[in-house]
């Protein structure tokens, strides 16, 4: 939701706001994958109760995958494997994340706010997975209201003010209705596609 309602305009915003990245001659897969060492970096602080610490880790792979497109389009080094690393990684993040608050809360001795993580997790790979699969038949497929962003966003928020029970409430409802909202999407997109073009339908799985 935050990127889409920034939409054309995030790269000239992050250009005015970082300067040096129009100067910038690193790959901007590098940047994607430093972001995602920061990210990791952050979730072994999260694993072991490190939150504060944890946090400024993640805000860092933050701004790498916020700037690594910026720097792809400044060098003219657009790719589709380069948008294919970004969202990997991001999976990966994501996933890295929400496993190492899990794994911190089951070792404390606190299983409720494990189960939690757990079901922000599940419903996290929910809505990047439906998107992917209805992007098979669709030109596009947006919407939700927590997308990655608004999730990170709110992960930050919880280990910054040493909320994170309440972040991963919030989260678990947040990317659970997302999910669903997804779903519901897609279902009614596809069946509109299906009655447009009858021959288009299937059920073919493709793991």
């Amino acid at each position: 939701m935050i990127k889409s309602r920034l939409g054309d305009s995030l790269d000239a915003t992050l250009l005015r706001l970082f300067p040096f990245l129009s100067r910038l001659r690193i790959h901007p897969n590098l940047f994607s994958i430093a972001g995602l060492g920061a990210s990791l970096a952050g979730a072994g602080c999260f694993a072991v109760g490190e939150f504060r610490p944890g946090a400024v880790a993640v805000a860092l792979g933050g701004f790498f995958d916020l700037t690594d497109g910026v720097l792809a389009r400044q060098q003219g080094r657009s790719s589709h494997f380069g948008a294919f690393l970004d969202s990997t990684l991001d999976r990966v993040t994501d996933i890295a994340l929400l496993f190492a608050l899990a794994m911190y809360y089951a070792q404390a001795g606190q299983p409720h706010w494990a189960w939690l993580a757990g079901l922000a997790l599940v419903s996290s790979v929910v809505i990047s997975y439906s998107r992917a699969r209805a992007l098979l038949l669709l030109p596009d497929f947006e919407g939700g209201a927590f997308e990655r962003a608004e999730r990170i966003a709110v992960i930050l928020f919880g280990a910054v003010l040493d909320l994170m029970p309440l972040a991963l409430g919030v989260l678990a409802l947040g990317a659970t209705i997302t999910a669903a909202q997804r779903i519901a999407q897609a279902w009614r997109r596809l069946n509109e596609l299906e009655t447009q073009n009858p021959s288009q339908g299937g059920n073919a799985d493709g793991g």
